[in-house]
């Protein structure tokens, strides 16, 4: 985030209005996701998640492409 200038406003927008571009089903740790969206900015990013088995949402990384 900080390498490229995201804020946290630009994750929760790409969370709650971005589309999942890739699934990354075959880590051994459950699937990873790729959600891309228009930062508030307007460049466009992309969210790498997981969703734990507790139900919440693991940040892994984000960057803007």
């Amino acid at each position: 985030m900080g390498n490229d200038n995201l804020i946290f406003a630009d994750i929760e927008m790409a969370i709650a209005n971005g589309k999942i571009r890739r699934k990354f089903t075959r880590d051994p740790r459950g699937t990873r996701y790729e959600i891309v969206c228009p930062a508030k900015d307007g460049r466009e990013i992309a969210v790498i998640c997981r969703i734990k088995s507790t139900g919440k949402l693991l940040l892994i990384t984000t960057y803007a492409l």
